[in-house]
């Protein structure tokens, strides 16, 4: 019955306890045995638990007694709250009709909280404010509902407070959660309407597909039909998420849970896609959510060329399982065949790298990061350029223009000056500076993307202790001086290394390449001059020493002539062996030149 049906997501920012409550719940509903029972158990990636940060939103069914004894199917979406998976989080809103909102209490409202509360507020989500780490000897209870009321503009007197590591208030959350999320709505006797929220590929079975059902039912046999491509497929299991797949004969109205119908052709399952019954079609296809732009581009070539159809497989699964990648076919003369990749962040990227890595056992090699550059040339045309190998010459190149963020940083007072310091350093403009209280102060800057891409995050934690908060958006294009910086070794280019900067940071950034790959190139037996350079002009250079074969030891003593001729002679093998020697770059050079001054 949809009035016994309840769909809500947890949304917070990064390490305010959404796990652990989201833990709590399912303890509550017995779903595992005490046992078995493991923190973060929706995080189900190593990386994950590593990091301690949620990537994927995972998506769990909780049976739940209310107080009146009616039983109710709760379905828990836990999200991430790192700014780089707002995709994610805008994803599990889309599939619920309710949100707990969940503000530390030792922490108080941040940058992420007021992003994803408007996220959900556009959604015409029934938000829950829930007041986390009540435990805490830190923790201001007084204080978190007063920026509940100012900064939220909720009613911090409905505000629940709860202890998710203790397990204090979840059974009044529970009873919350289902007297003031409202159910679902839907026709169960209309044809079949379902969206597509998520899927993952398993190699037995093809891909499951996760799906939320606003109209109709599906039942196991039936014949379904993927309204993007028109492609239909039988349906041979479903079920729902109850931290493992457990089968069901039928999904109906209001219903999350997954399909699998033996689809083994990757491509015809896309996020955001309509599921709809083959026999008796629906009329119009749900709005699938909206397409996302990425904002980081970097290159991914396999570190062995024969393993590229692997690398485009594991690619075409991964997609399956984050949506928010896009990548095409790419070329380098250095590295042979790969991918140039759209990532939503810095953070996205390593975690990428990381999941080929381990999921799908592939050595890849990433290339620096970079943004989408307008490039106006002479002749009146503009494109848009992520690749420093599709840099026009600068004889023809009029300008450019860099994308912009409005960044957001809500940060105690006491650290203001440390922060204002490391955002003109970063060529930030300030626009704003509010005073949310006496304690804390929120200061708006446009600032370069480029510039956040590397370090920003990592200094502005570390300037802060933690403290500050960060949330962005791009805003627009605004001119640039645009230069392509090149790295020559032994006076041979690189493509791989090439990267677009800005004029003013060239310097530093040819120094610091220059420098790493000097401390990762092995030695060879002639000296390797690593050069950055901006079109002819060289404007930072270092010297891999060569390794020195002693050829007078054996002369002891005799004319000092004897030992010059060995010398010079030593000398020509050298200067022949440098013009046809070539220079093996080891794959930690290139991982060398992505990290930041401070690792």
């Amino acid at each position: 019955m949809l009035a016994h049906i309840r769909n809500f997501c947890i949304i917070a920012h990064i390490d305010h306890g959404k796990s652990t409550l989201a833990d709590r719940l399912i303890q509550k509903g017995h779903l595992v045995e005490d046992r078995d029972f493991q923190d973060q158990i929706l995080d189900t990636m190593d990386i994950e638990r590593e990091r301690g940060i949620t990537i994927k939103s995972q998506v769990v069914t909780i049976p739940y007694t209310a107080s009146d004894g009616v039983e109710y199917e709760l379905n828990l979406v836990d999200t991430p709250g790192h700014v780089d998976f707002t995709y994610e989080v805008s994803r599990a809103i889309n599939s619920c009709e309710g949100a707990l909102l969940l503000v530390d209490a030792t922490q108080g409202v941040q940058a992420q909280t007021l992003s994803n509360m408007y996220l959900a507020l556009e959604h015409n989500l029934e938000i829950l404010p829930v007041i986390n780490k009540i435990d805490m000897i830190a923790a201001d209870i007084p204080e978190t509902k007063r920026q509940i009321d100012h900064d939220l503009g909720l009613d911090s007197g409905e505000a629940l407070l709860v202890s998710a590591r203790q397990g204090t208030g979840v059974d009044e959350l529970f009873e919350a959660i289902v007297r003031r999320i409202p159910p679902p709505m839907g026709k169960i006797d209309a044809p079949l309407r379902a969206l597509i929220f998520d899927c993952h590929y398993d190699p037995y079975r093809g891909v499951v597909v996760h799906l939320r059902i606003f109209d109709g039912s599906i039942k196991r046999g039936m014949r379904i039909r993927f309204m993007s491509n028109g492609s239909e497929y039988d349906i041979e299991t479903l079920g729902v998420f109850k931290l493992v797949l457990m089968e069901v004969d039928e999904l109906s109205t209001g219903s999350v849970g997954y399909i699998i119908a033996g689809v083994k052709t990757v491509g015809d399952v896309r996020v955001g896609d309509t599921v709809t019954g083959a026999e008796a079609p629906c009329d119009s296809p749900l709005p699938g959510f909206r397409e996302v732009k990425p904002v980081v581009f970097s290159s991914i070539y396999p570190v062995d060329s024969n393993d590229y159809e692997e690398l485009k497989t594991s690619l075409e699964k991964l997609k399956l399982n984050d949506a928010s990648l896009v990548y095409e076919k790419d070329s380098s003369a250095a590295l042979g065949f790969g991918f140039r990749c759209g990532f939503l962040g810095l953070l996205h990227l390593e975690v990428i790298q990381e999941r080929l890595e381990r999921e799908f056992d592939q050595s890849v090699i990433f290339t620096a990061p970079s943004v989408k550059y307008k490039v106006y040339l002479r002749t009146g045309e503009d494109v848009l350029v992520d690749n420093p190998m599709e840099y026009p010459e600068e004889g023809k190149v009029e300008g450019a223009e860099e994308p912009y963020i409005r960044a957001s940083i809500i940060t105690p007072t006491s650290f203001l000056g440390n922060i204002m310091t490391l955002c003109m350093e970063k060529r930030g403009v300030q626009t704003n500076m509010t005073y949310l209280d006496e304690k804390r102060v929120e200061i708006i800057y446009d600032m370069p993307l480029s510039e956040v891409l590397f370090d920003f995050y990592d200094r502005l934690k570390s300037t802060s202790r933690g403290y500050a908060s960060f949330d962005y958006d791009i805003t627009e294009y605004k001119p640039t001086e645009l230069v392509k910086l090149d790295i020559l070794l032994n006076g041979k280019g690189v493509d791989a290394l090439s990267q677009l900067v800005f004029k003013g940071n060239a310097y530093d950034r040819a120094r610091l390449v220059c420098e790493r790959l000097r401390d990762e190139i092995p030695r060879q037996q002639f000296k390797i001059p690593i050069q950055g350079a901006i079109g002819s002009q060289i404007i930072a250079r270092e010297t891999v020493n060569a390794l020195r074969k002693d050829v007078l030891a054996k002369c002891y003593g005799g004319d000092i002539t004897r030992k010059r001729k060995l010398l010079e002679k030593q000398k020509e093998g050298k200067k022949r062996m440098k013009m046809v020697g070539d220079v093996e770059l080891p794959q930690s050079a290139f991982l060398a030149v992505l990290k930041t001054k401070d690792n």
